[in-house]
């Protein structure tokens, strides 16, 4: 008599489990830290880019009217310096910080409260701009509360380490420490109606936090991401090329407050001018190199890579147009270039080493291939046309009657590529990961 054996179940494959719930849901952002912080830098993102497309569509034709209770120019400036770019931080200091100090991550439980309050009192502060400036200031306040949180936190991984190379992680907590003074003096600035005042703490905010993080995250892991993935490239990141690109980010920021006290910085005559315009051409011109020293021409070969190394290859050169702005200004009273020299880095350089990187990340913890397909290239060009509009505009004549549209065409262009970008990975970072694994 013949025994029938029973056959063993089949055991269910990872991608099988994860697409057994493919639904978005809120509790998932909450599965890892960068889930939650690149959500909520996406909602702050799009809210932003959307709301100031159209202020410049309304101011170039009128087509509706906008109450303004504090000058745009400060709400646009404080928001892209310092509204979704420390979340986005947040995503990569809580996942990767933890693995260059040797600490455990922190869960996301922890880290919730100070994002939420950052991504809320930015959204306040845009809302308040067209309401009461008091609305704004206490947005302005959450999102401060927030930052210092964050930091806080960040600062406590960073003691709690015991690994050999800290440098990159205390250089990153000192820019988060200075970023938490300006948020607190751009308040403080705006209470008592000293507008100048703030345009110094937001330029500091942006040289003395944001890039700071950015020059200390690119020294780290450009030459890493290039030589895993092309092996015949060497990572070569000796210590004086951090120390060179901290230097230049205190320079400008040494400038902003040289600005503010009256001295001039442009205009014919003054030696300042042409010294800081010198330092300027020179550093510009050792980050070009540097640009090409990294594998510039190589990445080419690698879509993921090649935005990398293109978006700091706009750092030279937002330094180079700088230092031309102010000879031209010393030498014919030309007052060209400055906003394209910052607009070169913000749009040009920042803008696109955050889609590089973010892209990335949110492949790779979210179970896709790290390759950058042919969506996230085209977005990836649209923002290098919109940051070349932008920095068109500030030479009047350039495109002869077209030259009045190009601000708001350069701001629809950024506000179209950061929402198709935005809701698109926005839609992963409430799923489950597609290979099943946990994050």
């Amino acid at each position: 008599m013949s025994r029938t054996i029973p056959l063993a179940s089949a055991k269910p494959t990872a991608q099988a489990i994860a697409q057994q719930d493919a639904a978005w849901r809120p509790r998932y952002l909450m599965l890892a830290p960068h889930r939650l912080g690149f959500f909520l830098a996406m909602l702050v993102l799009v809210a932003s880019g959307g709301w100031w497309a159209a202020v410049q569509v309304a101011r170039s034709t009128g087509w509706w009217g906008m109450y303004y209770a504090m000058s745009p120019s400060t709400i646009h400036a404080a928001v892209m310096v310092l509204g979704f770019i420390p979340l986005f931080f947040s995503g990569f200091l809580f996942t990767a910080g933890p693995r260059w100090l040797g600490v455990d991550a922190l869960p996301t439980r922890s880290i919730a409260a100070p994002l939420v309050l950052q991504a809320l009192g930015w959204l306040l502060w845009l809302a308040g701009a067209h309401w009461r400036i008091g609305a704004s200031l206490a947005g302005l306040a959450l999102a401060g509360l927030g930052l210092v949180w964050m930091t806080a936190l960040f600062l406590g991984r960073v003691r709690a380490s015991r690994a050999d190379d800290q440098v990159h992680a205390r250089v990153i907590a000192a820019g988060c420490a200075v970023g938490c003074l300006c948020v607190a003096g751009l308040w403080l600035s705006l209470a008592l109606g000293t507008h100048a005042l703030s345009r110094a703490f937001i330029h500091s905010a942006l040289w003395g936090f944001v890039v700071v993080v950015y020059a200390s995250v690119a020294h780290r892991m450009i030459p890493f991401f290039t030589s895993s993935a092309l092996p015949m490239v060497q990572a070569w990141r000796p210590f004086w090329l951090l120390w060179l690109m901290l230097g230049a980010a205190f320079m400008q920021v040494v400038a902003a407050w040289l600005a503010w006290a009256g001295v001039p910085v442009v205009g014919a005559g003054p030696p300042w001018t042409l010294v800081l315009g010198t330092l300027q051409l020179l550093v510009g011109g050792v980050l070009v190199w540097l640009a090409c020293v990294w594998g510039l021409v190589q990445s080419l070969k690698n879509r993921l890579l090649a935005m990398l190394h293109i978006g700091f290859g706009w750092l030279g050169v937002a330094f180079v147009l700088a230092g031309a702005s102010h000879w031209l200004a010393w030498g014919f009273g030309l007052g060209v270039l400055g906003l394209g020299a910052l607009h070169a880095l913000t749009m040009g350089c920042l803008a696109s080493l955050m889609l590089a990187m973010v892209t990335r990340v949110s492949c790779g913890h979210s179970g896709r291939a790290l390759v950058a397909d042919r969506t996230v290239w085209a977005l990836f060009w649209l923002m290098q046309l919109a940051a070349l509009l932008r920095i068109g505009a500030e030479v009047p004549g350039i495109f002869g009657v077209a030259w009045a549209w190009l601000l708001p065409t350069a701001a629809l262009l950024w506000a179209g590529t950061m929402a198709v970008w935005g809701v698109r990975l926005g839609g992963w970072y409430g799923r489950l990961r597609a290979d099943g694994r946990p994050g």
